[in-house]
Order: C-alpha cells, then structure tokens, then sequence
C-alpha cells in the first residue's frame, strides 16, 4: 500500500557525463568525433584554467596550460575569463572570451573569438574587437556561426551586459570586421520586476547584497540559436520569459540602418520560463533552457512546445550543445545559488553536473 503523497514527477531521462569538483562551469560543446569541452568563467572561485577538455574524467587544460595563463586582462594571446566554447559546423572549436573576470571593465584585447584547430590542438586565428564593439562595459556571452555566408562564414555574439547597452555583434570570420546591432534595443533589454518577477527553487531569484534592499536581475541579451536555414537569428535576456528574433539579412548589411534591422525583429512570444541558454538542430527544433523550472523546452517547427525533460537535478541548466551523437548536452551549475543573489553565502552545493538526453526520445506535448 503506498502511503507517500504524490510529488512533482520528471520528465525524460538524463545521463550523467561528469561532475565537477572544482569551479563552476558554464558553457558545453562536443566535437564531431565526440570530445567535450567546457569553460569555466573567473567569477570568483578557483580557476586553475578557463578552458578544458574531458578526457577519461580529468579536466584537462586546452589547448594547453599557457593559454589559460593571462599576462592581464588586455592579453591577446592567452584566455582571460571565457564564458563560452563552441563548435561549429565543420568541426572547428571556438572559445568565446569575455575579457572580463569579476565582471570588471573590458580592455582591447582581452574580448576574442578564438578558433583552435581540433586536428592539431593549436590555435589557428584570434579576433579581438575594438572598444566601440566590445564596449567597457561588455559581456560577451555566447555565440553561433554561419558559415554559408561571406567567404569563411559569420558569427553572432550576444552581448548581455548587466544594466548597460545590450547588443547583437556581428563577426566578419574572413576580415575579423565585427559591428554591433540592436544596439540597446528593447528586445535585448532584461525586463523589470513589473513585468517579469522570475522564481527559482520555489524563492524569487533577486540580486541580494549583503547590505541593502534587494535588486533585479539586469541581464539582457544572452541565450542565441541560428534558424536552420539561416535566415533568423534567436535570442533571449536572461531576465525575461520571452524570446525574440531578427533577420540574418539585415544583421549582416553594413548598408541597413538600425531602424531597418529593428523593424526585422519579431516578438516570439511567452517561452514559459526565464531561459539562459538556446539551441537549435538541423530538423528546425529550437531548445530552451528553463531556469525556472528545472526544465529544457523545445519548440518544433509547427509552433508546438514540448518538454525534452524536466528534472530536479537540473539546478539552473545553462548552455545547451546539441551534438552529432543525437544527444542534447546541458551544464547545470546553481547560478542562482551564488553569493550575490544570497546576500553574500555561497548556497552551491558540489558537485555541478553536465548532463546529456538523447533529443529524439519522445518528449511529452504541452496542450494549452
């Protein structure tokens, strides 16, 4: 005879890939052949190097210990405080460098897009951006590429600065020319409290100094997916429930105006939950991180949404990867559990996890 009462119940089924002892990660990508790679920004803890490979369950320095060595924050030749790593569609690794440990204030040089070689684990191009791209006050968050654009492809970076212009940048991969978009448009901004009061673990997530009333979050543009075709770019603020999109096309005109790139934008609407991170795959689905609720959404290419899964373990999922394997790889880190949003204690509990669902498992509908 059962005697327990009825409990919130998962959804799919997620496998462990590997627990983390040490920092705390924040960005996944899984090469075609299969390595993993993950970064882990210095926002505070121990961070022996920003970069690394997963090899036999050791984290691993990439592409070696000197480059995850920095002379200073405007180092050009070493990663500084990476917040993203990314593999692009012909196998290539792209480590995304915030230049910004702490959150501190950009220097040129030390924000760059970095490509690493994956057949000779050596770095084969940097891309710095000048201080009227990467702002001062810049946060380089994620990004995606296209490479049937232009000779060797474009990038799309968000730029998810906390209370300062957010941005969609624009990387040239052939010249390394980058412009901003959207500048500080609304659709990059995080929301206020009026209109969206995000709750995680049950508690309003709120930026909590040890002294002092609490705050909103204020961080805007940050999860981005690339359409399948290529012809909408997708982006969200991390303090928001909706998403937005914009066209390739203007993004990429240096001819288009900023008025005429706006008027591209298109409101996609309640996503059900604050989201941090955004995925797409070839079949046109878009992936969702929800934070909110311990949960990965999907939408499918009729407009559907569906749950890929939903789990307690899953403590703030942050970057998606989806790879060759047909798995979706998720970091869950317990963003919200860090000190600024707790009055100064550190409520993480070790070890975070990256985690990995096959995307092609039938996930349950959600009927209005």
């Amino acid at each position: 005879m059962r005697t327990g009462l009825p409990t919130d119940e998962p959804v799919g089924t997620l496998e462990v890939v590997h627990r983390f002892r040490g920092p705390m990660p924040t960005g996944v990508t899984v090469s075609h052949r299969g390595r993993i790679f993950v970064n882990f920004p210095r926002w505070g803890d121990e961070v022996p190097a920003t970069v690394v490979e997963l090899r036999h369950n050791r984290e691993v320095p990439y592409p070696d210990l000197r480059w995850n060595s920095p002379a200073g924050n405007d180092d050009a030749s070493a990663f500084v405080s990476v917040q993203s790593v990314v593999v692009d569609p012909v196998d290539r690794l792209w480590v995304l460098d915030t230049g910004s440990p702490m959150f501190q204030p950009t220097v040129p040089g030390g924000p760059k897009l970095v490509r690493v070689d994956l057949g000779t684990n050596t770095v084969a191009q940097v891309i710095t951006f000048p201080p009227d791209v990467a702002l001062p006050t810049s946060y380089l968050n994620d990004v995606r590429f296209d490479l049937r654009r232009g000779t060797a492809g474009i990038a799309y970076i968000t730029d998810s600065a906390d209370g300062a212009p957010n941005a969609i940048i624009v990387v040239d991969l052939a010249s390394g020319t980058s412009w901003r978009r959207l500048n500080d448009h609304p659709s990059t901004k995080a929301e206020s409290l009026v209109n969206f009061r995000p709750v995680v673990e049950g508690r309003p997530f709120l930026v909590r100094p040890p002294e002092g009333p609490p705050q909103p979050v204020g961080v805007g543009a940050d999860g981005i997916a690339i359409s399948a075709d290529g012809a909408r770019l997708y982006y969200c603020a991390l303090a928001s429930r909706r998403w937005f999109s914009v066209a390739t096309d203007a993004l990429v005109d240096r001819s288009a105006d900023e008025d005429e790139v706006a008027a591209t934008v298109r409101d996609e609407g309640d996503k059900g939950g604050g989201a941090d991170g955004l995925e797409s795959d070839d079949a046109g689905r878009l992936y969702l991180t929800n934070y909110e609720h311990n949960a990965i959404l999907r939408r499918r290419p009729d407009g559907e949404y569906e749950t890929v899964v939903h789990d307690p373990r899953l403590l703030w999922p942050d970057t998606l990867s989806v790879a060759k394997d047909r798995h979706l790889y998720v970091i869950a880190n317990q963003v919200h559990r860090q000190p600024p949003f707790n009055r100064g204690r550190d409520l993480r509990r070790k070890p975070y996890a990256l985690f990995r669902t096959r995307i092609d498992a039938g996930p349950v509908l959600l009927r209005p």
